[in-house]
This record gives C-alpha cells, structure tokens and sequence, in this order.
C-alpha cells in the first residue's frame, strides 16, 4: 500500500472510530481528589450477575485532548457482549507542564499537540485506580465478578493496560511496585505502545514516548520503571491485537514486546489483522472489535 493510501486508510478509519456518539456510563465513582480521577461503570446489557469485569484504559497519546469519551462505545459494545466493564480517566499530558520536570527537559509536541503524559502523575493514577478496583467495582456494579477481571487498553491505553500487569516486577523501590502479581485473569493489549526503544526510533505520535519519560536526560531511568518491553515476565496471561496497515502505532512496536518476552521466558499470544489499521479495534462497527471481544472472552470465562 502507499503512502497516501495508508495515510487515507487511516484518517476513514479514524473517523469512523469517533463518528459514534458518546455513551453516558451507568455510575461513576472518583478514586481520588484529581477531577481526572474516575471510573466510568457499565453495567451487563443482558442482566446477568457474576459477569467478569473489563478494565478500560484509554488511548491518545497520554495527551489531555484525549479522554475516556472516545472509547464510551466500546465500553457499551462489551457491556452488550455480557460483561461489566470500568472505563479509567487518568491524568494526561498538557500544554500547562512546564519545559522542566525534575531537571529533565521535557521535548515539547510540535504545533498544537500537547505533551505526552504527566510524570508521575499518570502513573499515580493508573495504579490507583487499580488498586482501588476491587472495592469500586463491587459497590458501583454489585453483579460483576471482581475475581475475574481483565484489563484491556488502546494504544497507549495498551501501553498502560501492559504496565498495569507488570507492577510486581518494577524495580526495588518503585512507588508503584506491589508485593505480587495483582489478581487479573489476563491481560488484551490493542495496538499498544509496547516496546518504548522500538516506538521511540519509529517516532510513535509525534515522539510520544521521549516527552513521557521527560526527554533523552531521563529516558533510561524512567524506562526502567515504565517501559513494558523490559518489565519481564510478569506470568500473566497476556494478548496483544494488532493491525497490520496500523500507521500510528506500527507492528513492529507490538512484535517487538512479543520478542522480549519470549526471551524471557514467556509467550505472548499476538493476533494480527489483515487489512486493518489502528482505530478499528475500538470501533463497534468494526468486525476487528469483535475479534477484541473474543479475546477479552477467552481470558475471562
């Protein structure tokens, strides 16, 4: 395919992603002070108790632009499939994080993108709300298996969604290092920024990952305790879906994690669709959000 091709490829499948209207949740409760800092509940379409519960975490880049808004019908697409589902704000990166963070230059988006990512604060969140899932989950949506919970995430939701299992290996001292595994049935990565030395020399969403992690100054040592690709093994279940025409987040970045974690010891199950680029996977009217659901099934029930 061409240049121009996958490039119009992309901007039809885009629109077609965030052409759906938005869908308000059935409860939201805050795990923190932050207004960032909500879950967004859906209940089973059908009724059903002891449903598995799909934790939602947003792509977009960790820039603030992007939130939870624009996955609401996948929510509502998996809620209609029989599962209870918790959609995940968190604090993103904007134009009011200064150029220096803890001495590190931060490298600006260009044009009017925003900084990717607040460090720590998008971190602080994610392992909050995780934390704090059990318990929310159980009072908001009372017919949900919180036994049986699956984390899934686009993009860099993907990228989160993998950090989120691999807590119990993040280095000695980490703020966000738990004890052991946390209880998850699995974990479904979409499209997601994996393998940050891939994604970096690829340039992944205008050099995404360099303004995470603060700029070149702080890179390594903040890979060390966020990059996906070195957080290995973590000996949960764990599948990666991928479109091959993907132009925003290439299949290199997914292959490359798959790679890493073989050579630790551990197989990542990684599915790879033909003829599909990068929004897709979270569109319901997409045949690969179906292929999403499956997986996400399979690792549940």
């Amino acid at each position: 395919m061409s240049d121009s091709a996958a490039r119009d490829r992309d901007v039809a499948e885009t629109e077609s992603a965030l052409a759906h209207p938005e869908v308000a949740p059935d409860r939201s409760a805050a795990y923190g002070d932050h207004p960032d800092q909500v879950v967004d509940f859906y209940a089973p379409r059908d009724g059903r108790t002891g449903a598995p519960l799909v934790v939602l975490l947003h792509g977009g880049a960790w820039r603030a632009p992007y939130d939870r808004a624009h996955v609401s019908p996948l929510a509502d697409f998996l809620a209609r499939r029989g599962f209870a589902v918790a959609s995940v704000e968190y604090r993103r990166g904007g134009d009011d994080i200064p150029q220096q963070r803890d001495g590190a230059e931060s490298t600006r988006a260009t044009g009017a993108d925003p900084v990717a990512g607040r460090w720590p604060e998008t971190f602080d969140d994610v392992a909050a709300a995780m934390d704090a899932m059990p318990v929310l989950a159980a009072r908001e949506l009372p017919g949900a298996d919180v036994r049986r919970i699956v984390v899934t995430g686009h993009s860099a939701g993907g990228h989160l969604a993998l950090w989120a299992a691999a807590r119990h290996v993040l280095p000695e001292g980490s703020p966000w290092r738990l004890p052991a595994p946390p209880p998850l049935r699995g974990v479904v990565a979409l499209a997601p920024i994996a393998d940050f030395t891939v994604a970096a020399e690829l340039g992944v969403c205008g050099g995404a990952v360099a303004q995470l992690l603060g700029g070149d100054a702080s890179f390594e040592g903040r890979a060390a305790q966020a990059d996906p690709g070195v957080l290995l093994p973590t000996g949960i279940a764990t599948a990666i879906v991928q479109g091959v025409e993907d132009i925003v987040v290439p299949q290199a970045v997914s292959e490359a994690y798959v790679d890493a974690a073989a050579r630790s010891g551990e197989m990542v199950g990684l599915t790879l669709l033909g003829g599909v680029g990068h929004f897709p996977l979270i569109d319901p009217a997409a045949d690969a959000c179906a292929v999403v659901a499956e997986e996400i099934t399979q690792l549940a029930w």
